[in-house]
């Protein structure tokens, strides 16, 4: 048998992989199937149920968006809705209800069971594919959001195995930041943006060489000074961004050495010229360091770390925030208990 002359040739001519998003179409009316399919059938790879239960099996394979009719024999697209929600496979999927009910009341009730948008019939063209299109959009932007944030908590994890620390760590000392700065009245996404930024502090360890990271004794003054380098090279690891949580966790990583007093490192900043970010993680940073084992010391009691916040409010630490702490007590709990090396 003659060898082709380029090996790869037959298989480039196999056709690539569909990649289009796929839609699943729920509605019991064969005429409305039609209309969507017509609209949509060249952008997107599509799914069709004619009532509520096959619209839950298909449902299964996990498709990008649903477009479910309300008015169904049997199970309604209400219910449908309520059953996708509850199922930890389907919960997640858009459902944009598309319906002859126009009534604020039908909405209200569709938006409150997890739909994300309503289609009213009869339909338009410019509103079926503007509405699926910016749908899937925000599933991208979402989809996204969520990889940059399991990457941080990779290279926030990868430095604190270089520093003989668990994963476990991070979590939970941003676990206590987060209570703290919830405790202290900040908002929503500041918040959600501190927890993600958090386990970020310490990425900057990745570039101190072993023999001083790990050194089992005391480090002498010169080791010390290598050591007190690593929230410069984290922020320059992290870099500059325009996303907020990335700007957030260059900040934390730069400044989380800071002192109340100024006695602290790389800029010897003092009082609120700290930011506020870095204040919080020093506080939970320092509390889970001293209720943990480490290798070269034993795991304070909880009363002796709050004890120490407690005296080092003023000089190490901001003397507020270390009072909104201080009354987490609950709350710090929980988290050690759940999150326990």
């Amino acid at each position: 048998m003659d060898t082709p002359l380029n090996p790869g040739a037959e298989a480039r001519t196999t056709p690539p992989l569909d990649q289009r998003k796929r839609i699943l179409v729920v509605d019991d009316e064969p005429t409305n199937l039609h209309v969507l399919r017509q609209l949509l059938q060249d952008d997107y790879r599509l799914l069709f149920a004619t009532d509520g239960n096959k619209a839950l099996q298909l449902a299964q394979q996990k498709p990008d968006l649903i477009l479910l009719d309300v008015m169904m024999p049997g199970m309604d697209g209400y219910a449908v809705c309520e059953r996708l929600k509850a199922d930890s496979v389907t919960a997640a999927i858009p459902v944009i209800f598309v319906t002859a009910l126009s009534d604020s009341e039908d909405e209200e009730r569709g938006f409150a069971l997890g739909g994300v948008d309503y289609i009213v019939k009869p339909l338009r063209a410019p509103v079926v594919r503007a509405r699926v299109r910016t749908h899937l959009s925000l599933v991208r932007a979402e989809a996204l959001r969520q990889s940059r944030l399991q990457i941080v908590q990779c290279l926030g994890r990868a430095a604190e195995y270089k520093d003989n620390e668990t994963g476990k760590h991070v979590i939970r000392m941003s676990l206590y930041a987060r209570a703290l700065a919830q405790a202290y009245g900040c908002g929503p996404e500041w918040v959600e943006d501190l927890l993600n930024a958090a386990p970020m502090h310490d990425v900057g360890k990745i570039g101190i060489p072993d023999a001083v990271l790990l050194k089992p004794g005391a480090l002498d003054a010169a080791e010390w000074d290598v050591m007190r380098t690593h929230p410069q090279l984290g922020a320059e690891i992290i870099g500059e961004h325009a996303f907020p949580m990335l700007q957030m966790a260059r900040t934390i990583a730069l400044t989380h050495h800071e002192k109340w007093d100024g006695s602290g490192y790389p800029q010897g900043l003092s009082g609120p010229d700290i930011p506020l970010e870095a204040r919080m993680v020093a506080i939970a940073d320092v509390f889970d360091a001293l209720t943990t084992v480490r290798p070269y010391k034993k795991a304070w009691s909880v009363e002796d770390a709050l004890a120490y916040l407690r005296d080092q409010a003023g000089r190490h630490f901001d003397p507020v925030l270390v009072e909104h702490f201080l009354q987490l007590g609950a709350e710090i709990d929980v988290i050690r208990r759940e999150w326990m090396d």
